[in-house]
This record gives structure tokens, C-alpha cells and sequence, in this order.
């Protein structure tokens, strides 16, 4: 009983004990707001060009194929004119938010030149632009809050559990704690960064080997994996302030090869 009060009175004056909460300054939380709000309208137009292709489907027509960006008036050419009339407002208002989803963009990437620079060490990575780079800053917005680079990946939930049984230690799903959106957007970068147009790097090459290892689900746990370690290579270019070498642990092995 003691010790237990004991316990209890350390913790009340031992802050590391407490496991501090790091709250964000108004003004990160201003401009995550800004953030927000676009992946807001991002959302609906995502949503509106769903219900347009199923609304086409079901007439027994199909709308063609192109990104969400390019969808206009033009996405109906070749449609019956029944349902060039009927999808005519939608489309319009597909428009309307890409409109103001590239107004989101040029006020993303104001702020960015003129009041977070830093920004420019993550974007050192090909496939890490403006929207990833800085909600990454501003959902972190101090990079000194971790002791290791490595527990950044722990912060925005991508670390997966372990559960141990007998001679096994099989692979649990991720935690899915800290911020979802920014989780969601360095699963993105991660795409990228295994996709057609990614830049050769140590972290592409390890992940496109761990998506070779086979299985079902092999691609969707590399893809994890690598917004994972992205995670953890923007904090330790953000918090050292150094030049990105894509190649830096390949270039290392060579001369042992030789």
C-alpha cells in the first residue's frame, strides 16, 4: 500500500513518468486546418465522381477513365444525350471543387516558402511534395519531441504489434494511433515511391523486395512498411538538416562487394 502511494506521488511530480501531452501552437493549428479543409473537398469530389459512374453504369453506359483532377463537362462526350443533361450539374460542380482545390494548393505552398522552410529537407524525397512535407511538420511541429527517428513511425500508427506464441512471433496489424490523415498521406508517398515513377532509392529497393517475398497480401504490408520507414527517414532529414542521398547504403556496400 506504501509503495503503491509511492508510486503514485513519483508520478505526480516526475513529468517523464506523466508521458507529457505536446500541444500544437494556434498557428499550426490554423494552417492544419487549411489542410483539412482541402482534403475535406477532396473528399466530395471523390465521392461525386463515384456517384456519376455508378448513375452512368446503371443506364448501361460507362463514363471514361481519367483522374478526378481532369473530370469536366467533356467526361460526358459520347454519352447518350439523356445523361449528358442529367450528369450536366454534377460535373459542374466536380469542376467547381477543382477550383477550389488548386486554391488550397497555391495557399499550401505559400505557406510553405514563407514560413516553413524546413519544409524543403522532406521534399528532398521524390514522391514527398508540399501537401505531404508539411502536414508532416505540423502534425509532429517539433522534431526534438522523440528521443529516435524510428519512433515517428510508432507516432502516426504504422508500427504493426507482435503477438508471441510458442515458437512464433507472427506480425499483428498496425496500431492506427496518432493522425489519420497524415498516416494516409504517407501510405501515398509510399505508393509513389513503389510505383512506376519512383525515384531508385534504398528505400524503394527494400520495399519492392519485401513486396516480392509472396503472399496475398505481400504488396499491402510493403507498401505499410515503406510509409513506415518514410516516416522515419523525414524526421531524421528534418531534424538533422541534411542532404538526402537516395543510394547512401547501396554506395556503402559496394566497396565491401569489391
Amino acid at each position: 500500500m506504501i509503495a503503491s502511494m509511492h508510486e503514485h506521488w513519483r508520478a505526480r511530480i516526475d513529468p517523464q513518468m506523466l508521458s507529457p501531452v505536446q500541444h500544437r501552437s494556434a498557428e499550426a493549428q490554423i494552417h492544419l486546418m487549411v489542410i483539412r479543409a482541402r482534403a475535406e473537398l477532396v473528399k466530395a469530389r471523390t465521392a461525386l465522381v463515384n456517384s456519376a459512374r455508378g448513375l452512368v453504369k446503371s443506364y448501361g453506359e460507362r463514363l471514361r477513365q481519367c483522374g478526378t483532377r481532369k473530370v469536366g463537362q467533356d467526361l460526358a462526350t459520347g454519352l447518350s444525350v439523356e445523361l449528358r443533361e442529367a450528369l450536366g450539374p454534377l460535373l459542374r460542380e466536380v469542376q467547381s471543387l477543382n477550383a477550389q482545390i488548386k486554391e488550397y494548393d497555391r495557399r499550401i505552398e505559400k505557406m510553405v516558402q514563407e514560413t516553413y522552410p524546413k519544409v524543403e529537407l522532406l521534399k528532398q524525397v521524390k514522391g514527398v511534395g508540399d501537401l505531404i512535407a508539411l502536414t508532416y511538420v505540423l502534425t509532429l511541429e517539433d522534431p526534438r519531441r522523440f528521443r529516435k527517428s524510428r519512433e515517428a513511425g510508432c507516432f502516426v500508427g504504422l508500427q504493426p504489434g507482435r503477438r508471441n506464441s510458442g515458437q512464433s512471433e507472427p506480425q499483428m496489424h498496425i496500431s492506427k494511433e496518432g493522425d489519420r490523415y497524415l498516416r494516409t498521406l504517407l501510405v501515398q508517398g509510399a505508393h509513389y515511391i513503389l510505383g512506376p515513377f519512383g525515384e531508385d532509392s534504398d528505400l524503394r529497393r527494400w520495399g519492392l523486395k519485401l513486396a516480392q517475398r509472396g503472399g496475398k497480401n505481400a504488396k499491402k504490408r510493403a507498401v505499410v512498411a515503406v510509409a513506415r520507414k518514410l516516416a522515419v527517414l523525414l524526421h531524421r532529414l528534418w531534424l538533422g538538416g541534411e542532404v538526402y542521398k537516395p543510394l547512401r547504403n547501396s554506395q556503402r556496400e559496394l566497396p565491401a562487394v569489391a
